[in-house]
């Protein structure tokens, strides 16, 4: 069974999306791990909520590298076979994202390559822009710069809020990142990799 394992830094909506997705469909995989770098995260009491074991694993306090050994070694010790941000806001180093090379996703919202890092949807909103969508990429050394692969888009209507824009985002996310995720944990399962 292919283990996927959540990394987030706050709310949790997408993390949970996840979860949902993979229990409600006949699904062969299992979220077996979330983790936070912060101790006050909501995710981390979504997972508690959903059963998935959740860890703080404090950035502050020690070297980045420090904290992505001990990251290392909790994915490690669950067997993670993917690993996937969402709504994750720490920069991965290069010898933890080389080790994890095309194992490693995020969720952004936008239509990479715009608007990539924090408030993309902000703004994208003041720039004007037309059209909206999230992203899923795979995970390199640098902010959003991964190769995409997969994007839904949509046109709001004229007018519309920033909040209602996000509320659309949330719901788009929601919806493309699990399909996406368990299209990665079916090729893994499909190469033998469980």
């Amino acid at each position: 069974m292919p283990r996927l394992a959540v990394l987030a830094s706050g709310n949790g909506g997408n993390f949970e999306a996840l979860v949902m997705a993979l229990r409600s469909a006949p699904s062969p995989h299992e979220c077996v791990l979330l983790v936070s770098d912060r101790s006050e995260a909501l995710a981390l009491s979504r997972a508690r909520g959903l059963g998935v074991p959740a860890l703080h694993i404090p950035w502050s306090g020690q070297t980045r590298t420090e904290a992505e050994a001990e990251l290392e070694k909790a994915l490690s010790s669950v067997g993670a076979q993917l690993i996937a941000l969402a709504g994750f806001m720490r920069l991965l180093g290069p010898d933890f994202v080389r080790a994890h090379r095309n194992c490693l996703v995020n969720i952004h919202p936008s239509l990479l390559p715009k608007w990539p890092g924090k408030n993309s949807i902000r703004c994208a909103f003041e720039a004007g822009e037309t059209e909206y969508g999230a992203s899923v990429h795979y995970v390199d050394e640098g902010m959003d710069t991964g190769p995409v692969i997969a994007q839904s888009s949509f046109i709001p209507e004229p007018g519309s809020s920033l909040e209602t824009i996000e509320e659309r985002m949330h719901e788009i996310e929601h919806s493309l990142f699990p399909l996406t995720v368990i299209e990665l944990l079916d090729r893994i399962k499909a190469r033998g990799e469980d």
